[in-house]
């Protein structure tokens, strides 16, 4: 494919700006929402439990119980639940950031340099483009309602703010790894995070999470989402990063 290929629908084109900070900030900001499996490593070590936390039988949410005791026949203690729960909203916080910064042309491509979108028609890749956004957007409220809002505070939110991750994050990868797709191979990669995840979100509607192992079917749903965002903004930050080194070193040579 052509670096400078042309969207030849629409009545117009331009390049999207790779160089605005803007662009790099958000691109940061989606990758930052890696943070979380430092968080929740931490969060697993100081266990408190009258059994270790298992991974495989733990659910995520049980790390940022407040109370220590029993929830839904599970013995559950969490003494770092303020750095679990404060890791929840960072996540969230991080992923709005992305949705509000990273506009629609620039997702389009994968930051991409040298490809024109067009101003007008393509409605379909535009709309494409809108979704992910709005959709990263929602993953990133549900999963700030998360922090805000832990498992045993007795609030049907916390369940409302988990799928809202789960499901709003796997469709945006979903939609972006197909957008993706004639920009980077990393697109196959990410199109299989959201995939992943949906898939184990349906799992686990149909068993009702009655599952031998509901850790594992859980960790299915949330790790993709994370990774999956995580991977697309690194993808964005080093492509925008080398525009803007770029820019750098061709205002030097000019002063020169």
């Amino acid at each position: 494919m052509k670096e400078d290929t042309t969207v030849q629908r629409g009545t117009g084109s331009y390049f999207p700006n790779l160089r605005s900070k803007r662009a790099y900030f958000g691109a940061w900001a989606q990758l930052s929402v890696v943070q979380y499996f430092v968080a929740e490593a931490a969060v697993i070590e100081a266990w408190a439990g009258p059994t270790p936390y298992d991974r495989r039988i733990g659910l995520i949410s049980d790390l940022g119980a407040i109370h220590c005791g029993v929830f839904h026949d599970r013995n559950v203690c969490s003494p770092l639940h303020l750095l679990m729960n404060a890791s929840f909203v960072v996540q969230g916080l991080g992923l709005l950031m992305g949705a509000l910064l990273l506009n629609s042309a620039l997702l389009r491509i994968a930051a991409h340099p040298g490809i024109r979108v067009s101003q007008a028609g393509d409605g379909k890749l535009w709309l494409a483009g809108t979704a992910v956004r709005i959709l990263t957007g929602a993953a990133g409220i549900g999963t700030v309602i998360v922090g805000l809002v832990p498992e045993d505070v007795g609030s049907p939110w916390h369940f409302t703010g988990a799928v809202m991750f789960f499901l709003s994050g796997g469709a945006a990868l979903v939609v972006l790894g197909i957008l993706w797709r004639p920009h980077t191979p990393i697109s196959w990669f990410v199109l299989a995070c959201g995939l992943v995840c949906l898939a184990a979100l349906t799992a686990g509607g149909i068993t009702a999470m009655d599952v031998p192992e509901p850790g594992s079917l859980e960790r299915l749903m949330g790790y993709p989402v994370t990774i999956g965002f995580s991977a697309a903004g690194l993808v964005i930050a080093q492509r925008v990063r080398q525009e803007r080194k770029a820019a750098r070193a061709q205002a030097r040579a000019t002063q020169a």
